[in-house]
């Protein structure tokens, strides 16, 4: 079992660069408990969602206790679909890319970044109210991921305050991605990576989940899944729980890590408690994770071993406390899936597929994997990573 370390809340506004070090390596030790994990379920276990509109109940794996753990029953989901935000790479070689925005039928397309040169613009995510869209951006000069906001109508794009402004030891090769808007938009989860870079392994030494403010400031350390076994992985893609008490992401480890080159979702309480892997190494989840917005299932792609874009992954949902997960797509597959997410009504997914040699495009269908319709055709860009937003709120 991996540790992790509470980090103690502050109100104080972000620690520059110059003080940096106790940013990152001040806290507390604190060990969640070991023994049968919720992310050791057999894949034997795992079964097919009925292919019934109203999927009929079935028992969750043995001596399981259903439900979202320390989270209050689920609330009814009265949020109204808004439009959805997608990566959308601009050209064949998947060098560029832009934040476009689309209505759930895949009508009124509108690019919504401004990438420079060949940069590449990513990961977007919603405000809770629908007004902004939260994504990261790699410029081609520097080869740095940082974290940007743009609003609804594609205006007033701006980055975010990073960690580093200075070369302090701490803020090496420095990248902050995959920017996640708390339920109450209070914070920015996000994925922090610093470091050294072993060269044989293209792999940078530490990788961590942190949270700040919108403005920047207030930034605090919530896993420490690295901080005592450098170059061993990435962390990724946070999501948060509807309640906000809870964030998943992914965790991808190196070829020096336990295991090499796996990949799972992990859990971890808003407060950098109780940490613990949700899936099985043997699944290879990644990517980002969607909460159903009434808070009892996570839906989740999962990705074969092999290059990027390799085919034969799924689509599956999981309950939070690690049990019951089930199968929404297809399998042994043929063709490759994305990142997918639940619409904020709780009714439907939207996901990215592509046939294996062909471009992705998205695709929607009702939360039990029926009902699948394609919304996108593009041959010549390749769309993904979608992120469905709420109607945006009226004065």
């Amino acid at each position: 079992m991996t540790g992790t370390r509470l980090l103690p809340r502050t109100t104080t506004a972000r620690t520059r660069a110059h003080a940096g070090a106790g940013l990152l390596l001040a806290g507390t030790a604190l060990l969640t408990g070991c023994g049968a994990q919720p992310g050791e379920i057999p894949l034997s276990e795992i079964r097919a969602e009925s292919p019934s509109a109203t999927p009929t109940p079935e028992p969750a794996v043995a001596n399981a206790t259903p439900g979202v753990i320390g989270a209050a029953a689920a609330a009814p989901v009265t949020a109204h679909n808004g439009l959805i935000a997608s990566r959308v790479f601009l050209d064949p070689g998947r060098l560029t890319s832009a934040v476009f925005t689309l209505s759930a039928d895949g009508g009124a397309q509108q690019q919504l970044t401004q990438p420079p040169g060949q940069g590449r613009d990513d990961h977007p995510d919603w405000s809770p109210d629908g007004s902004t869209v939260a994504f990261d951006r790699i410029e081609t000069e520097n080869g740095s991921a940082r974290l940007w906001t743009v609003s609804a109508d594609g205006e007033g794009a701006h980055q975010i305050g990073q960690l580093c402004e200075t070369g302090a030891a701490d803020c090496t090769n420095e990248e902050e991605s995959g920017p996640a808007f708390s339920p109450d938009g209070k914070q920015i989860a996000f994925s922090r990576a610093w470091g050294e870079i072993d060269s044989a392994n293209k792999q940078i030494q530490y990788s961590d989940l942190y949270v700040m403010s919108p403005d920047g400031t207030n930034a605090q350390r919530l896993t420490f899944l690295t901080n005592d076994t450098p170059y061993s992985g990435d962390v990724r893609n946070p999501s948060w729980s509807p309640d906000g008490k809870q964030l998943v992401f992914e965790y991808r480890t190196s070829s020096t890590g336990q295991p090499a080159t796996g990949r799972a979702l992990y859990i971890v309480n808003a407060d950098g408690t109780g940490l613990r892997r949700l899936t099985p190494w043997e699944l290879r989840a990644g990517e980002r994770a969607s909460w159903s917005p009434d808070g009892t299932r996570i839906v989740f792609t999962t990705y074969p071993a092999g290059p990027d874009y390799t085919p034969g992954g799924g689509i599956y949902t999981v309950q939070p406390d690690g049990t019951t997960i089930d199968a929404l797509t297809p399998g042994p597959s043929d063709v490759f899936y994305g990142a997918a997410a639940y619409s904020p009504d709780g009714t439907s997914i939207v996901f990215a597929q592509a046939p294996a040699g062909g471009t992705a495009d998205l695709y929607r269908m009702q939360a039990n994997g029926t009902g699948v319709t394609r919304i996108t055709d593009t041959a010549d860009q390749w769309e993904s990573r979608p992120s469905w937003g709420p109607a945006a709120l009226r004065p």
